[in-house]
């Protein structure tokens, strides 16, 4: 199989970061390789996480709990998702280590790299390593440094959104 081995980024305040990860994630499955999807930041149960778990060769990695939006976090809260986030690199580093991923999926990893939640040098560390793999980040606002190296870069614009209107989230929607 031909592989590229590039950097994707999706970024932005708009909806719809976490969906295109996951249809990469879904494409890459059904050509036959293996995914690695790793979220950081998020913990609540999600539709689009369920439906991942049962693809055989999708490994999802989330946090252990819902810590709820970083402007909310405890102090030590922010302890506790520090020591998951670095634990998940440390599980991506060893499967990187065995080759048995094609894709690497790293879901909010540039909020978790924006608010110090996370080894900054160990992220650098598994981006910088000679790899043969496809590297999906996503996020909010993407330090420079990821901007620098990325091949492939989309921006999400959030132009209007129910939310602005009081609308909650909707399960098989938002969630």
């Amino acid at each position: 199989m031909e592989k590229f081995c590039c950097t994707h980024v999706y970024y932005g305040d708009g909806k719809g970061k976490t969906t295109a990860a996951i249809g990469m994630a879904v494409r890459a499955a059904g050509a036959g390789m293996k995914v690695w999807f790793v979220q950081f930041m998020k913990g609540r149960a999600s539709s689009e996480i369920e439906i991942l778990k049962v693809i055989p060769s999708v490994t999802v990695v989330r946090n252990s709990r819902d810590f709820g939006f970083y402007k909310n976090m405890s102090q030590a809260d922010i302890l506790a998702i520090t020591r998951m986030h670095n634990r998940s690199l440390e599980n991506i580093k060893k499967a990187m280590e065995q080759a048995s991923m094609d894709m690497l999926i790293l879901d909010e990893i540039l909020s978790a790299y924006e608010h110090r939640l996370i080894d900054r040098g160990q992220v650098l560390s598994i981006l910088k390593e000679e790899k043969n793999m496809e590297i999906v980040l996503t996020g909010r606002r993407p330090s420079a440094v990821f901007l620098e190296s990325a091949d492939y870069i989309t921006r999400m614009s959030c132009v209007r959104h129910p939310y602005e209107k009081g609308k909650q989230a909707r399960k098989g929607i938002e969630w």
